[in-house]
């Protein structure tokens, strides 16, 4: 157990290293490419806590993506004293809020329903950021202003980078802690069944509103990320076919996992990258791939990984 642990930690070490040197060895898109593959992770850990471990659908994730994305470039333009952190806290809460509402009317749907009505509010967001232009910009778009802490300001693909790193490291970290608690306990049980959950005292309501919650939470703290990372914002750019991807990403990856919510989103943005001058044949592609992984790889990437640990290196 000791070694193991050892061993674990070694891994962290030369992980962070890794991580902190990468801008010194890579060219300028390489770094914006982690930095995005870093931004989606998040999204994908906030919808893996809302879809894998508590059961419950979101088809609309974009949206809340695109709020904390326009809160951070509203607030950053209006509030430039403000420290980059605190907007993307309350960015992050703001969109939480959001899903704490969005949670209270959608405990009422089941499965086919909920899908619909989450679908439903990404596209009323998109519709609400067009047409409140004096807000938004509607169609000609919003800048974002750098991202800064004091002094310091995040003017730089290699700068920023350290601060989107950083954020989703430590939201992983939480995210990890969080499952392992007795929310994460709860939300199991919602997800294996709402009567035995309800049955040992879990709080029905109470923890579906909380994982909407803290999904829209996660996902709105990326929005605000992914805002300074590209600096101007416009609303074809959180689409319907962006909140399929995001799903796509925990199903590949493994419902159920954060460290499948990272793979997921680590190989479908590779494949995007990889297929980005095939735009026509994209979307057949990632619906071919998401066939067969659902056929193939049921739990995903990091349950075949587990079964194949299991079967194979017993101890």
């Amino acid at each position: 157990m000791e070694r193991r642990k050892t061993s674990l930690y070694v891994v962290l070490a030369l992980g962070l290293v890794l991580a902190i040197a990468l801008p010194f060895f890579l060219g300028t898109f390489v770094i914006f490419l982690i930095s995005l593959l870093a931004i989606y992770s998040l999204v994908s850990i906030g919808l893996n806590l809302l879809m894998g471990y508590t059961g419950q659908i979101s088809a609309g994730h974009a949206g809340f993506l695109a709020i904390g994305a326009y809160f951070t470039a509203i607030l950053g333009t209006r509030a430039e004293w403000m420290p980059c952190i605190v907007v993307l806290l309350l960015a992050g809460l703001f969109t939480g809020a959001i899903g704490f509402l969005l949670g209270i009317p959608v405990l009422r749907l089941k499965g086919f329903y909920i899908a619909m009505a989450t679908l439903a509010f990404g596209v009323v967001v998109s519709d609400i950021i067009l047409h409140w232009a004096s807000l938004t910009g509607g169609d000609d778009g919003l800048g974002v202003p750098a991202a800064s802490i004091a002094a310091l300001t995040f003017d730089t693909p290699q700068k920023l980078y350290y601060l989107i790193i950083s954020v989703t490291i430590l939201l992983t970290v939480l995210a990890n802690n969080l499952v392992r608690g007795y929310i994460g306990r709860a939300f199991v049980a919602l997800r294996e069944s709402e009567v035995a959950a309800q049955t040992i005292g879990v709080d029905i309501a109470k923890y579906k509103t909380i994982a909407f919650a803290i999904s829209a939470f996660y996902t709105g703290v990326a929005g605000g990320l992914f805002a300074y990372l590209i600096t101007y914002l416009s609303p074809d750019a959180f689409t319907l076919e962006l909140s399929i991807d995001f799903i796509a990403m925990i199903v590949i990856g493994g419902l159920g996992s954060i460290s499948g919510s990272i793979i997921g989103a680590v190989i479908l943005t590779g494949m995007q990258q990889t297929l980005a001058g095939l735009q026509d044949l994209q979307v057949f592609i990632f619906g071919l791939a998401l066939i067969v992984f659902m056929i193939l790889m049921p739990r995903g990437i990091t349950g075949m990984l587990g079964a194949v640990k299991q079967r194979y290196f017993r101890t």
